[in-house]
């Protein structure tokens, strides 16, 4: 069993940066992060895996956001730059996809971490 702690979420006025941190307990084979915003599904945001290091974005963060990471830390990280208040949401981090990066059949995942960009 995998254990993921997010950490870095906050207020933030629109146009600045966060970073978003999640640190997993054990050893994974690719991490994501996806928000969630109130009366919404949650969506996939971005996805990164440690064997080729294919890295995958939505296109509403494509160009603002930065999935990174160090294997060896267990730990992802997300950059997340130019704000806008259309990405305020609670950030989820997985571990370990099932299948397609970008959908929400992962094996593990955080308890989330709020985001709230401000206008």
């Amino acid at each position: 069993q995998v254990q993921l702690v997010e950490s870095g979420g906050g207020l933030v006025q629109a146009g600045g940066s966060l970073r978003l941190s999640c640190a997993a307990s054990g050893r994974t084979y690719g991490m994501g992060w996806f928000r969630q915003a109130p009366g919404k599904e949650r969506e996939f945001v971005a996805a990164i895996r440690w064997s080729g290091g294919g890295r995958y974005y939505a296109d509403s963060v494509k160009g603002r956001f930065t999935i990174s990471g160090e294997n060896y830390k267990n730990t992802v990280y997300l950059q997340m730059s130019s704000l806008k208040p259309e990405d305020t949401a609670v950030y989820y981090c997985a571990a370990d996809p099932r299948g397609s990066v970008a959908v929400t059949t992962y094996n593990y995942w955080g308890q989330g971490t709020q985001v709230t960009v401000s206008s």
